[in-house]
């Protein structure tokens, strides 16, 4: 017994000093700084360092080739800005421009060596990367739409549903608006899909979507609404240590994501859905988005349900890759001139697409445009600076959600 409480006694003091180094002895080092001129300082005490660097979407781009689906594309990778060592062997780097107001990422480079800013405690996770955030917020940018106001905001719960077509429980993120609990009214439904690699997590923490939402649903810009985002990897359960596997490395490369499985499984989350929440059960209360693969997912799943989704949205659709061809439910993607004569002929109301002047798959989305023209289809088009990243995405979800249910 004494032995016991020496073991309890002990284990409180390590916890306590633990406690106390982290709220007395953590870095004195400020970064980043936003300066009174707009311009950023960023730093790091590195004294044993020869060169350090750092790299964010902040700055200006460099052309990148990377290959898609055995296909070479050249994408906008971030730019990277070079520290000087100062007194004590801090390293500072100020932005030579003005920043715009913007929520970006940005890493650190250490003779080589990515590593986060260790002086700011904001990190995000896409896919296995991880980066420091930086969020530039000016009233009435754009930016403010990405931060917390002093507004009626939504709840954000992690619900399991039943998945016959997986044969295991998987997860949704549910956003419901404020007022949806004391409220006995129905609301439309969004269902939001992100991209590979992704999770039903990505468009909260990545894509500030409850924020967006919050804040246009308070300015009375969109109406209230109960936004789904779903997993579009039809063989995992849910986000990276959020299920049954453990601590297994997220990764892109993972089966079943473009072939076909995901699309013909989404009626059952729709389904779920009605059964558990108060909706407008209905294609007039039915919206439907998403980014890259995400995009491709909605493309799909809206042809192949063209009675399911009064809007649909494609930002920055992962179109045309060659995944179409060597899908195992090729009858997912095929007779698409068809599918589209058969989905416009039931009178959507929105078909809405986005995309950036440098994302790879601009040509691919081009080409899709061209065949909507020589056919006579309606749509709306958005194409903005930039290429596959979440600040173009980002934009897109805050001016697609205001042209909902109206």
């Amino acid at each position: 017994m004494k032995k016991t409480l020496l073991l309890f006694a002990a284990m409180f003091l390590g916890l306590s000093a633990f406690a106390q180094q982290a709220l007395y002895g953590g870095p004195q080092t400020e970064s980043p700084v936003i300066n009174p001129d707009g311009t950023v300082t960023f730093r790091i005490q590195a004294p044993k360092a020869v060169k350090v660097e750092v790299t964010g979407d902040f700055l200006p781009t460099e052309k990148v080739e990377v290959e898609f689906n055995g296909q070479k594309m050249t994408y906008d990778a971030p730019g990277v800005g070079v520290f000087k060592e100062g007194r004590g062997g801090v390293w500072e780097y100020t932005t030579p421009f003005k920043v715009a107001p913007e929520l970006y990422n940005y890493s650190f480079r250490v003779d080589g060596q990515t590593v986060l800013d260790p002086n700011n405690v904001f990190v995000n996770r896409d896919v296995a990367s991880l980066t420091s955030l930086l969020l530039v917020d000016e009233p009435g940018a754009r930016s403010d739409l990405y931060a917390i106001h002093r507004v009626p905001h939504g709840t954000v719960s992690k619900v399991w549903y039943p998945s016959a077509t997986a044969g295991f429980d998987r997860r949704l993120t549910v956003y419901t608006p404020a007022g949806y609990e004391t409220s006995k009214a129905k609301y439309p439904v969004l269902y939001v899909l992100h991209g590979i690699g992704g999770d039903e997590d990505a468009w909260v923490t990545q894509g500030r979507a409850t924020q967006i939402l919050d804040n246009l649903i308070a300015r009375g810009e969109a109406k209230p609404m109960i936004v789904v985002f779903t997993n579009g990897n039809i063989s995992e359960e849910a986000a990276p240590l959020e299920n049954s596997t453990g601590y297994t490395r997220p990764t892109m490369s993972l089966p079943q994501t473009m072939e076909g499985t995901f699309e013909t499984a989404f009626p059952e989350i729709v389904k779920f859905i009605d059964s558990r929440y108060r909706t407008i059960a209905k294609k007039q209360g039915r919206a439907i988005c998403g980014l890259s693969m995400g995009g491709f997912h909605t493309l799909y799943i809206t042809l192949n349900n063209p009675d399911m989704f009064n809007y649909s949205g494609m930002f920055s659709a992962a179109i045309g890759t060659g995944s179409e061809e060597k899908a195992a439910h090729k009858e997912i993607y095929e007779n698409i001139d068809g599918k589209l004569a058969t989905y416009f002929a039931h009178k959507p109301a929105l078909l809405w697409i986005g995309i950036g002047s440098t994302d790879f798959l601009i040509q691919s989305n081009n080409e899709f445009r061209a065949k909507l023209d020589a056919a006579g289809y309606p749509y709306k088009y958005m194409e903005t600076d930039g290429g596959h990243i979440w600040r173009n995405w980002r934009i897109y979800l805050s001016e697609f959600v205001p042209l909902l249910f109206k």
